[in-house]
């Protein structure tokens, strides 16, 4: 039996929830914009064709040269779309949790993680020199590092509130903080515009 999906988008993710045969789907896609694609591979064949002209340019290197080289690299990696289509997190009651990385190239990485190796879901917030961001996390019995739920992808922490809500449900967690426990329907007016989580 097929449950009809229910969908959020923010800013470039969209993440959609549905049920198929007893397994609670929940899907982040990266919105992949036509227009940053073309200009990814406008941006390589630039990068290629300087690097080509410096290498087989018969006059000497010259200061332009080697500065035209490094500014189409940086320029390329600038404009580069994440390989990564979608992620999936499939609950399938009483076996696990099965990961999913949907690759735009039709590759899929799949990993299971039964039941018994859950100890519980949980929300952080990673803070790096540059930036700040939201992930959802598995801790695992008997490992020393927590499993990230969304290997590639950066959901902002609206389109993770639901997931955690039903990891949390699904390994019956005793550990849901007053602050987060949102109605279902409520929870996306407790998040403001940067992402940031009301309590």
């Amino acid at each position: 039996m097929q449950q009809q999906a229910q969908g959020v988008s923010s800013g470039m993710y969209r993440y959609m929830h549905r049920c198929e045969s007893g397994v609670n789907i929940h899907d982040v896609f990266v919105e992949r914009s036509a227009f940053r694609v073309l200009f990814s591979y406008v941006g390589a064949i630039f990068l290629l064709a300087n690097v080509c002209r410096t290498l087989l340019s018969l006059e000497s290197l010259c200061l332009g040269s080697f500065w035209s080289v490094p500014f189409s690299a940086i320029a390329a990696k600038c404009l580069q779309y994440k390989p990564v289509k979608k992620e999936s997190l499939m609950i399938m009651p009483n076996f696990g949790i099965q990961l999913e990385q949907h690759f735009w190239s039709g590759l899929v990485h799949r990993k299971f993680v039964p039941i018994s190796k859950i100890l519980k879901p949980v929300l952080n917030e990673c803070v790096t020199p540059v930036t700040c961001y939201w992930s959802l996390a598995l801790l695992l019995r008997d490992e020393d590092e927590i499993m990230l739920v969304f290997q590639n992808l950066r959901p902002p922490i609206k389109l993770l509130l639901p997931i955690w809500k039903a990891l949390c449900a699904f390994t019956n967690s005793s550990s849901i903080s007053p602050s987060m426990l949102l109605q279902e329907g409520d929870w996306h007016k407790h998040v403001d515009r940067d992402g940031a989580v009301d309590s």
